[in-house]
């Protein structure tokens, strides 16, 4: 295989590794019924007129499998941290007692729980295409390698790793997603 064509395969399993990474990332925030600090990655703080997320305004943390805490740098910080929540559609209600604020994290109930699934499902199957437009991207980059004097069974060659490495990272998704449902689903 020629340096280029290396070169390439290289690339695109730098590029799978990220994809899987955000997939992983993107199944982490789906909750199991189980409190975790994660599930408020995404909500962000009005702070001084900026919006900051909200690990940024406060430390966050789990004292048992059902209860979130979010105790913020600032009091004045307390309403708009439990409005974040509440606008955020959780499903969870925040408890201001003017010090911190408590978030207790309801058990799922079945019909939930597939719900979840199938979100779960669709962010696999995201990162899957991610992957597969990845392998897509390199194989138009080997063709046109042609110009540069690269031959006919190098290129085959080449789009047979870069194959090979789509099917092993599409295996890593599925067994991220399969993971994560089983999870979910366990009571």
């Amino acid at each position: 295989m020629s340096e280029l064509i290396k070169k390439q395969v290289t690339d695109a399993r730098a590029h799978m590794d990220k994809a899987i990474e955000h997939c992983d990332g993107e199944l982490q925030k789906i909750r199991a019924g189980k409190a975790n600090p994660s599930m408020l990655d995404d909500i962000t703080v009005e702070y001084y007129g900026t919006p900051t997320p909200l690990n940024q305004v406060g430390s966050v943390n789990t004292p048992d499998a059902r209860t979130i805490v979010i105790q913020p740098w600032e009091k004045s910080l307390l309403n708009p941290i439990e409005k974040a929540i509440m606008e955020a559609n959780l499903g969870v209600n925040p408890q201001n007692d003017g010090v911190i604020i408590r978030i207790n994290v309801p058990p799922l109930t079945e019909e939930r729980r597939r719900d979840l699934v199938k979100k779960a499902k669709s962010e696999a199957e995201s990162g899957k295409v991610a992957i597969r437009n990845i392998r897509k991207d390199a194989n138009e980059k080997i063709r046109k390698l042609k110009s540069e004097g690269v031959s006919e069974d190098e290129m085959k060659t080449g789009e047979a790793e870069i194959q090979k490495l789509t099917d092993s990272y599409i295996a890593k998704v599925d067994a991220l997603s399969d993971a994560k449902e089983k999870d979910i689903m366990t009571v």
